[in-house]
């Protein structure tokens, strides 16, 4: 019995399959590869160069892509070819007016001892101010590459701080530059201690080669922010706020420059610069910490300040110094626009922009003033309803699943 349940058991296994047949093969040398057999293959289109990383493909010259990419060599490349050319004689009498100060006009002493030299402006400033803002296109991207997108890798902001750090970073800096410049200009000059001298002696034909040179550096920087909007690749919501306040840079600074204000702007422009400064370098230090909020305290008091200090240098000036100057009158060859119409112009220009100014700025404060409340209003809530909580809740020892016994 026992060896038939063996036997029974062991017919239920399957039987094991035979081994298959050993076949003797015969080594074969290896076969060249297809490449080197048939000679190179024909280069592929589609996925073989979609598999390529992106950084590696070159874009198309003259691409939107390739300019963007290169608009900065591109600039540097004009720049020293200029210069270059300055080398030699015979284009030197061409490209000198790219880069130096024209319409120099020198005055002597009645004994010949002393010189003073002055400058007008004229349509040669245009060569001018187009050199300088390839320079400052240049420095533009020098401050980008070198400065703000190390501190930007470093610091991994987001999408929205990465814009406000770069647009705040690059103001920075130019209103740095542009204050501690105009104020070493008032201080040599001494206008702040007769304010009397903003319409005196008007036309102010006559700049100073700094003076001069602060102005066309003034207007080749706002002119080179309108294509830096395109090269750095402003997202379309910042676009109109940005360009807004690059041409009322332009409007007010070329209109001083070429009315012969050039006194009254320089002493409207380095307090003005001196705010923005505080307040862009707070935001520099907001975007990095956002309990750093000192500075818009003091950005907010040296505001108001600046726009009440403008607005009265511009009545005295268009309103009662410019009407009582005793040369009256519109001439352009003698610089001259001294007419009732250019001073209305004028000081309405002015008043308008310090009120819209002034509205968005209280816009702002309002704004940050109802957010602040609507924060508070859920910390009321959640400790109020603590309190009550404690107030209402029975002894914890007699509740069993939540619930009072």
């Amino acid at each position: 019995m026992a060896k038939k349940s063996r036997e029974g058991a062991g017919c239920d296994r399957p039987e094991p399959k035979a081994p298959a047949p050993l076949t003797l093969c015969r080594h074969e040398p290896p076969q060249r590869s297809a490449r080197l057999r048939d000679g190179p293959r024909p280069a592929r289109d589609g996925p073989a160069l979609l598999s390529r990383p992106h950084s590696l493909a070159s874009p198309p010259v003259l691409s939107h892509e390739f300019i963007i990419q290169n608009h900065a060599d591109t600039a540097s490349y004009l720049v020293t070819m200029l210069l270059m050319a300055c080398l030699f004689k015979d284009s030197a009498k061409g490209t000198i007016v790219f880069f130096a100060m024209q319409y120099n006009v020198t005055y002597t002493t009645d004994d010949n001892s002393d010189q003073f030299h002055f400058y007008d402006y004229g349509p040669k400033d245009i060569a001018t101010i187009f050199f300088y803002m390839l320079v400052a296109i240049s420095l533009h991207a020098v401050i980008q590459e070198h400065i703000l997108d190390k501190i930007n890798r470093r610091l991994r902001l987001s999408k929205t701080k990465h814009s406000k750090f770069n647009e705040s970073g690059q103001l920075a800096f130019f209103y740095l530059f542009s204050f501690i410049w105009g104020a070493s200009i008032l201080n040599a000059e001494e206008f702040m201690m007769n304010p009397t001298s903003l319409w005196e002696d008007y036309p102010h034909s006559h700049m100073l080669f700094q003076v001069k040179f602060f102005y066309i550096c003034q207007i080749a920087y706002w002119l080179h922010a309108l294509p830096e909007l395109y090269f750095q690749k402003i997202q379309k919501e910042d676009i109109p706020r940005q360009l807004c306040y690059i041409c009322l840079y332009i409007a007010h600074i070329t209109g001083a420059y070429i009315l012969n204000f050039q006194d009254l702007g320089l002493i409207l422009m380095v307090p003005h610069y001196f705010v923005e400064l505080i307040f862009h370098a707070s935001r520099l230090f907001y975007c990095i910490d956002e309990n750093q909020q000192k500075g818009f305290t003091i950005w907010t008091l040296l505001f108001v300040m600046v726009r009440l200090l403008t607005l009265t240098l511009s009545v005295l000036t268009f309103g009662f110094g410019l009407a009582r100057v005793e040369n009256p009158g519109f001439s352009i060859a003698d610089g001259n626009f001294n007419v009732l119409p250019v001073r209305i112009g004028c000081l309405g220009a002015v008043c308008l922009t310090q009120a819209w100014m002034m509205w968005k700025f209280i816009n702002f404060q309002l704004k940050k003033w109802r957010e602040h409340v609507k924060n508070q209003i859920p910390k009321k809530k959640v400790a109020n309803t603590k309190n009550k909580r404690t107030k209402k809740e029975p002894n914890r020892a007699n509740c069993v699943n939540g619930e009072a016994e």
